[in-house]
């Protein structure tokens, strides 16, 4: 941890430099001012290749005296002016912490500046500022190109290994490369030519091997295990672990290159439960697995192809009752995950280039950045709760946890019952229902909806006017026709079942006729409804979950 008073006494004995600023401060702080201080701390950290400057409230700036401040005086409005601020900051960029300490009895505010991110220029509301003595000024056009213009960090994964040949490529996981190469490219290389090419030719075109050499992208994704050896120092390896209620562990064990079969192995020791849910007003259930396969693999595909490698760590999955924990060593590179949810297209740099093109011919991955935004959907559809991502710069580690629980009930009936909710207003709702903070404008528009209620910080969900606006179910507004349609269909098709028929399978018969435009699970339910009309009316039976048409 940390410990900023250190840091204070290091930067109060020091020079006062472009990337450290004492203001005096003591009771208040133009918010605008304090978000150019921002805009040029953070440009003038980058230029100079530092990770951090620094901003020192309580000390005044000319005789370096101790006074103390009152500036936003406790941490809910710490925490308020971190949100209010990142809403006029590029890609919504702000202090790394803000830390109020203790010197001879008097409170002295410290905010940790993070450096713009590489290749950015960092701006408060539209202009990029720069220090000039103890003023501030737009930062000049030639600065702004240096920072825009900085070479990209050599790429790991591209590096040839010296002492490698093909002979330390596994045989099995060359033969998958072929086969998932083949179905990325269909469209435009006949499978026929891509198995006559030589594996020197495949291997090239994949980007795996650079003048007759393998390049370290090639050992992790297609490398015999003890081929590792050859990536040394970097740790190429995998660890899985079960967790006991208790937090203890129970299980463990370690995995290693080739990732390409890996990731296979890997997913196969996670216990995805079968989960039955019984929807309301019905008495036939939902079936679900715990976890989404999609969502487990590409959280998986992700710590391989952004890990940095140099960090000599190792990718860490543990099991949790409940949850999926996801962790690798590196800076989160779009910087935060609403870059990524509100970016449209693909990412302008990635850690390992290499790998991750090798990673996108053998469909692990596809880099137009729709995968984060597909785990976040496909969670609102199954009305589990959103994703955590915990970036932490500081210890260049990046965290994702997977739900498999549900946390408020109120969250998952309300996304079942309002299904004209967007994504982003499914997140906000999320964050309410565990309790992190949100914009003060984003709860305003949330409590304008009618779709929270109480007040900071005791906030919830309110179910009020989901249940005002869905009092019928979904399938009441089917036409007449429609639905008379979907009844004799389903007749017909239980009726030559000789052994009955399933939900599933009539759902996959009826389809077509189900209203269009919704969800295959809004479907399903609508299909339930009416299997448990026609059972009131004795027209159909269910026995051991199969459907049979009713003996009169």
């Amino acid at each position: 941890m940390i410990n900023f008073k250190n840091i204070f006494y290091r930067l109060w004995n020091e020079p006062e430099n472009e990337v450290v600023e004492f203001k005096e401060a003591k009771t208040n702080f133009d918010i605008d001012d304090l978000g150019k201080y921002y805009s040029a701390l953070s440009n003038e950290a980058n230029l100079r290749g530092m990770d951090f400057a620094w901003l020192i409230f309580g000390v005044s700036d000319k005789k370096r005296e101790i006074v103390g401040t009152t500036f936003k005086d406790s941490d809910k409005a710490l925490n308020r002016l971190k949100n209010d601020m990142a809403q006029n900051t590029t890609g919504n960029h702000i202090f790394r912490e803000i830390h109020p300490i203790d010197v001879n009895g008097k409170r002295v505010l410290i905010f940790q500046v993070p450096a713009s991110p590489r290749n950015i220029v960092m701006c408060w509301r539209g202009i990029a500022y720069a220090r000039n003595g103890e003023s501030l000024k737009p930062l000049d056009q030639g600065k702004q190109d240096e920072i825009r213009n900085q070479s990209p960090i050599k790429d790991w994964s591209a590096e040839i290994v010296p002492n490698a040949t093909i002979k330390d490529l596994d045989e099995l996981a060359l033969a998958k490369a072929r086969i998932e190469y083949a179905k990325v490219h269909r469209e435009r290389i006949p499978k026929e030519e891509i198995d006559s090419w030589s594996l020197e030719e495949f291997l090239g075109k994949c980007n795996l091997m650079r003048d007759g050499k393998l390049v370290r992208a090639a050992i992790l994704l297609l490398g015999k295990p003890m081929s590792e050896q050859k990536l040394f120092p970097a740790v190429a390896q995998i660890t899985w672990c079960l967790n006991d209620n208790g937090g203890n562990p129970i299980d463990y064990e370690h995995f290693t290159v080739p990732y390409l079969l890996t990731v296979d192995h890997v997913l196969a020791k996670i216990r995805n439960l079968t989960m039955w849910e019984l929807p309301e007003g019905t008495l036939f259930p939902d079936i679900m697995q715990q976890y989404d396969s999609y969502t487990m693999r590409e959280a998986l595909h992700n710590c391989i192809a952004h890990m940095d490698y140099r960090m000599e760590e190792r990718i860490t999955i543990v099991e949790n009752p409940g949850t999926l924990v996801y962790a690798n060593g590196g800076s989160f590179v779009p910087g935060t995950v609403e870059d990524v949810l509100n970016t449209h297209g693909p990412q302008r740099y990635y850690r390992n280039k290499c790998l991750c093109i090798a990673m996108v011919n053998f469909n692990m991955i596809d880099t137009i950045g729709r995968g984060i935004k597909k785990m976040y959907t496909n969670q609102r559809e199954r009305s589990f709760p959103m994703p955590d991502y915990d970036i932490d710069n500081e210890r260049r580690e990046v965290k994702v946890t997977i739900y498999g629980r549900v946390i408020d009930e109120k969250y998952t009936q309300l996304l079942k019952e309002d299904t004209s909710l967007s994504l982003k207003e499914c997140i906000l709702l999320d964050a309410v229902q565990k309790h992190h903070r949100i914009p003060a404008e984003a709860l305003r528009m949330l409590r304008e909806k009618g779709l929270v209620e109480g007040r900071v910080p005791n906030v919830t969900i309110s179910l009020k006017v989901a249940q005002a606006t869905n009092q019928l179910p979904q399938y009441h507004k089917m036409k007449g026709l429609e639905k008379n349609r979907l009844i004799q269909m389903i007749e017909q098709f239980v009726g030559s079942a000789k052994d009955g028929a399933t939900r599933n399978e009539i759902f996959q018969y009826v389809s077509l006729v189900l209203p269009s435009g919704k969800s295959p699970s809004q479907k399903l339910r609508i299909l339930s409804h009416v299997l448990e009309e026609m059972s009131t009316a004795e027209k159909i039976t269910n026995v051991k979950r199969h459907w049979f048409l009713t003996k009169k």
